[in-house]
């Protein structure tokens, strides 16, 4: 019986480049699957996620966000639409909550929702024709990632002339869990190589890049899960707000890591500046090509020039700043500050 979710079965270096040649496929055992049927189910998740999903044709792709009613981030989902049913695709953790809330939101909507964790695994890949996608309602079951471009009605606040989610061709793919042990050994790769091209690709997780206090644009996430023109959903003024008149207190940064110490940074690690405190690691990989690297978040106000350190297993490890999200981030509608009460306006 196949052992999925392994950390590698060889080399993390040579798994990162099987997936990237679509020689290799990531069987993942930290992911459940939740189907939402019925008439309703579209509307309905549209009108309390940050995604556009309305209009979503059998084999379509999304990705949505569930936030609080201050603009945090509850609950991620890749949505896929078969014409019959919506299907959510979760971290494992999320699953139950997530279950629950929307059974709690349902009201007189005519969805039905359940979990098909038991019937269907998750399995990544980065091209088609590896393994056969299950298709309980004769469509096939992908799920592919929309991060390579700015969708409709998102936005991007990196600047990098080339950003590297050009190159993530990931997917993934629903199967029925008896196939998994049919899957050849020679196409199996772990969850470092593909932690590896996750991080390189400046692509938030927000089992590892979430908190309690993640907002979207700290994370560039308006990119591919918010639709900034769409309906009234909980949490919007905040996204609004902050997009528009605001700057989000954190930012996501690519860490390039000093190797010479062999010291890879894990998750909660933290990112100092002169010795203080001013942000923490959120995933780190041995990458195959760019060496040691880390996704962080750091304060806002962190100059973009200025030499990090990460504080791991006692040492500190010294970090290059690569800029996802700048300070600059927000406040696109350009309005001019009013000057406080009894102020001076210079």
């Amino acid at each position: 019986m196949l052992e999925i979710g392994r950390d590698h079965f060889g080399s993390p270096t040579i798994e990162q480049r099987e997936l990237l040649a679509g020689r290799a496929i990531v069987p993942l055992n930290d992911r459940a699957v939740i189907s939402l049927t019925g008439p309703d189910r579209l509307t309905w998740l549209d009108s309390v996620t940050s995604q556009q999903l309305i209009g979503l044709r059998p084999g379509d792709s999304a990705e949505t966000l569930l936030l609080d009613p201050n603009g945090r981030i509850e609950h991620a989902m890749r949505v896929v639409e078969d014409g019959v049913s919506l299907w959510l695709l979760v971290d494992s953790e999320q699953a139950a909550p997530l279950e629950q809330w929307l059974g709690r939101m349902k009201f007189m909507a005519q969805v039905e929702i359940a979990d098909r964790t038991a019937e269907f695994a998750t399995v990544a890949a980065f091209a088609d024709g590896l393994i056969e996608p299950a298709a309980p309602n004769d469509v096939p079951l992908v799920w592919n990632d929309p991060w390579r471009e700015i969708v409709s009605g998102g936005w991007q606040y990196a600047s990098a002339q080339e950003h590297p989610g050009l190159h993530w061709t990931y997917r993934e793919v629903l199967v029925e869990r008896d196939a998994l042990s049919s899957i050849p050994a020679e196409r199996l790769a772990g969850t470092l190589a593909l932690e590896a091209l996750r991080i390189a690709a400046w692509r938030p997780r927000l089992a590892t890049e979430g908190d309690e206090r993640s907002i979207p644009h700290e994370l560039d996430w308006l990119r591919s899960a918010v639709h900034l023109a769409k309906g009234c959903y909980r949490g919007q003024e905040t996204v609004a707000k902050v997009h528009n008149l605001g700057r989000p207190p954190r930012r996501l940064v690519l860490l390039h890591l000093d190797g010479s110490d062999s010291v890879l940074p894990v998750h909660g690690d933290e990112v100092e500046l002169d010795d203080k405190v001013v942000g923490a690691v959120t995933s780190a990989a041995m990458h195959h090509e760019l060496g040691p690297i880390a996704l962080a978040l750091v304060r806002r106000n962190v100059p973009t020039d200025a030499a990090l350190a990460v504080r791991s297993e006692g040492i500190a490890v010294a970090a290059a700043q690569g800029v996802i999200v700048p300070p600059t981030a927000g406040a696109t509608a350009g309005v001019p500050r009013l000057p406080r009460l009894g102020g001076v306006q210079r």
